[in-house]
């Protein structure tokens, strides 16, 4: 069976009076002496299509019942002509011959009637926010976008790469890792007898991963350009507007490149899916601009078009030291770079996007290639106005004895990075890579403030509803 036309396509179709079917979902129902006005909406796109429902058929008793039942949020089937429309802003309606009511949604007990909610309210109703204007804007701009990723590293001759969720090493080196087991917990705390993790599952401990990257290096070292693009896990305490406890990574890795490469390669990503954004989701994009970003649209095409500046983070320092700015956190070499800094070098400072390049190595993880000068790695952070940064990556570090120095100096386990360093042991290579928050991008792109709002069902501390 074919798949019917969606509103989108129905939409953009010249109305000549041909026979369409419509399914969907209500969004108002109006009633006037003649007619009744139903806006239906599939989720195709922002816009609704109108059916309309003239006086002769409104009389019909078994129309009239139905239209009785039917009310916002209700799932209906219309069948009619596609018809031009005398209303202002829309070009098509359909004049229905028949309207059947598939899914009833009293109005009594529906929590989304026509009326504007709070998006701290659409929180609690994550199973059912994605039928509101806003959050189905949001699930096409992070379709729209998670599609061109994989679209331009596949134009660039990159290999997609599935890196494992389940992990006994922490990238990071930061600890904040959620543990997997199979052991009986409640037992074990009744017992009050050590944990034998040799009974485990995995036969030691376990972990929610990170970062793919580690992984993914595995393969760029014998396939040359790979990205890894899947879900990634924090157990950061953090009730901020920027931090999840899941949420997803992309992270490119190409050997033989230094960090200039890396720049390069960030920089033409980044620009690729705004301009993307822009072009493919136009109507989402100026529904943003309009109801939660003013300015999003002009701020992301400066970002699609400007070149990225380039500075050092000691330079970056200086601008901030010399600037006799406020901030909430005092600018110093050695301090890891904070929101506002960020946004005060793209805004006030650049006024364009910027590349940030070799940072302290005592702020920066393990794995960077460290500079000549001893005290810096050859790491980059790219940054764009209204956010602060979006990209992180680095040249890797892929000299053996300096690698398992750092390694050691941090305190890390070494024989946890076994199979890393043997790929400095066997024909290592100079690579380079980045990570790209997904819900971060989606952040950017669409205007939204809270990165809850970006995904469809958000995990946070004491968050795992739905």
């Amino acid at each position: 069976m074919a798949l019917l036309p969606t509103v989108k396509q129905l939409l953009a179709m010249e109305p000549e009076g041909q026979d369409v079917t419509v399914r969907g979902w209500v969004r108002t129902k109006r009633e006037t002496k003649q007619s009744v006005f139903i806006e239906i909406n599939d989720g195709s796109c922002l816009s609704n299509i109108q059916a309309v429902v003239d006086a002769l058929l409104v009389k019909e008793e078994a129309v009239k019942n139905t239209l009785l039942r039917v009310s916002t949020g209700a799932s209906v089937e219309v069948h009619g002509a596609l018809v031009p429309s005398p209303a202002k802003g829309q070009k098509a309606e359909v004049s229905v011959r028949t309207i059947e009511l598939i899914g009833e949604a009293p109005a009594d007990r529906y929590p989304l009637q026509k009326k504007a909610h709070s998006l701290e309210f659409l929180r609690e109703l994550a199973h059912l926010r994605v039928r509101t204007n806003t959050f189905g804007a949001v699930a096409r701009v992070r379709n729209a976008m998670a599609f061109a990723i994989h679209r331009f590293f596949q134009e660039r001759g990159f290999y997609y790469v599935h890196t494992p969720i389940i992990t006994t090493s922490d990238a990071e080196g930061a600890g904040a890792m959620f543990q997997v087991t199979t052991l009986d917990l409640e037992a074990l705390a009744k017992s009050g007898g050590p944990v034998e993790y040799d009974k485990d599952f995995f036969g030691k401990k376990a972990y929610l991963t990170v970062s793919g990257q580690l992984n993914v290096e595995t393969y760029c070292q014998a396939l040359s350009r790979v990205y890894t693009f899947g879900p990634t896990f924090r157990a950061e305490n953090s009730n901020t507007t920027r931090h999840l406890a899941e949420f997803w990574m992309i992270e490119p890795e190409v050997a033989f490149a230094g960090l200039a490469d890396n720049i390069a390669l960030a920089t033409e990503f980044i620009q690729f899916l705004v301009s993307t954004a822009l072009t493919d989701c136009a109507e989402d994009i100026a529904f943003f601009d309009q109801r939660i970003q003013p300015g999003l649209r002009e701020s992301l095409e400066k970002v699609a078009q400007t070149p990225f500046t380039h500075m050092t983070y000691t330079d970056a320092i200086r601008e901030l030291e010399t600037s006799h700015a406020e901030f909430e956190f005092k600018p110093y070499w050695g301090c890891d770079l904070q929101s506002e800094h960020e946004k005060f070098i793209t805004e006030k400072v650049v006024r364009g996007p910027v590349v940030v390049t070799d940072y302290p190595k005592e702020i920066k993880a393990f794995y960077m290639k460290q500079n000549s000068d001893g005290k810096t790695v050859a790491a980059m952070d790219v940054l764009v106005p209204r956010f602060g940064e979006i990209i992180g990556g680095s040249e890797r570090e892929w000299r053996l004895e300096l690698l398992e120095k750092r390694i050691e100096e941090l305190g890390l386990a070494k024989e946890a990075y076994g199979w890393y360093l043997d790929l400095r042991r066997f024909g290592s290579t100079p690579h380079s890579g980045f990570g790209l928050g997904f819900e971060r991008l989606l952040m950017f792109v669409t205007g939204m403030s809270n990165i809850r709002d970006v995904i469809p069902y958000p995990r946070a501390a004491r968050q795992a509803e739905f």
